[in-house]
């Protein structure tokens, strides 16, 4: 059984697109898309530096659009499930079919543009809690009057909200456990971001949808969501909660997942299933040098007769 997973927001690096726009249908698309939304994709991927593509603004447009250019360059894949991880998510509503590209597009910029806004309004931010005990962690979070904001499962939960809170935690951090800053604008996926729903929840008003035409693992609670309109309810709403990858993966393996391909910028959510998942077959799609391997895996793990 394949899925197709796409990563969240902080697995970008400065010049990770140059290699696949060294194809011209894959630059001439990147073109169009950014004239669609007012965004230079092609610079973002290419030219700009670390700093640049760290913007919210610019680096879940990119996000979504380079995941988008490599499920063009794998060309038809009979895959069983994909899951996206925060952003990625509206990558997984794209390659499944709830969304057009152009609206994923358009969707991702507005989510980009309105978290930017929101995250703006309150200094805080977010740090990884890498090892310990999965509810020791999480109380230690909370008593801080912290969230949090990423279960990655593998051991690592990641913590979100008021800076000086998030620096006790780093000096204290729970029993078996150590805390690691993380570079983002603000605390995503918590009560900080709440701000940004209204405005997403109206132009999600303007965005057509259809059901997904295979199983779509949703980062609320891991479940599988058959409804299109659902699927984009789910997607402004967990802008402002946590992300449950830990049961995503649960998921996964409980449906019988053998082989997973992660979308480029991959490695990270690979990195996680590795530890979590290491029965199951995995590639991280970083350049077109991994597509003949990514077909390999293919052909062993899609689904037949479809």
């Amino acid at each position: 059984m394949l899925a197709i997973i796409a990563p969240g927001q902080g697995s970008q690096t400065p010049g990770f697109l140059s290699p696949w726009l060294a194809e011209s249908s894959f630059r001439d698309q990147l073109v169009s898309w950014s004239e669609e939304i007012s965004l230079d994709l092609v610079h973002l991927g290419t030219d700009a530096g670390a700093e640049e593509i760290r913007s919210t603004s610019n680096a879940q447009p990119l996000l979504v659009s380079a995941g988008l250019l490599a499920m063009k360059a794998l060309g038809d894949v009979n895959f069983s499930l994909a899951a996206g991880h925060s952003v990625g998510e509206i990558t997984a509503a794209a390659i499944t079919g709830v969304l057009t590209q152009s609206d994923a597009l358009a969707l991702v910029r507005e989510r980009g543009l309105s978290m930017e806004i929101a995250a703006t309004s309150t200094p805080t931010g977010m740090s990884a809690v890498l090892g310990g005990d999965r509810d020791e962690v999480v109380s230690a979070i909370q008593a801080l009057g912290l969230t949090a904001a990423n279960e990655n499962g593998a051991g690592q939960i990641v913590a979100a909200g008021d800076l000086s809170a998030l620096a006790v935690l780093g000096e204290t951090p729970p029993a078996g456990a150590r805390v690691r800053a993380l570079t983002v604008a603000g605390a995503f996926h918590t009560s900080y971001m709440q701000s940004a729903i209204p405005h997403l929840e109206n132009f999600a008003k303007s965005v057509k949808v259809a059901n997904p035409r295979v199983v779509l693992l949703s980062n609320k609670d891991g479940e599988s969501v058959s409804s299109g309109q659902e699927v984009l309810d789910r997607i402004v709403a967990q802008v402002a909660n946590p992300v449950r990858w830990d049961l995503c993966m649960i998921t996964m393996k409980s449906l019988g997942v053998t082989g997973v391909i992660e979308l480029p910028p991959a490695g990270t959510l690979v990195g996680i299933l590795k530890r979590a998942l290491p029965d199951v077959e995995t590639l991280a799609l970083k350049t077109p040098d991994d597509i003949s391997a990514a077909r390999d895996l293919i052909a062993r793990h899609e689904k037949v007769g479809s």
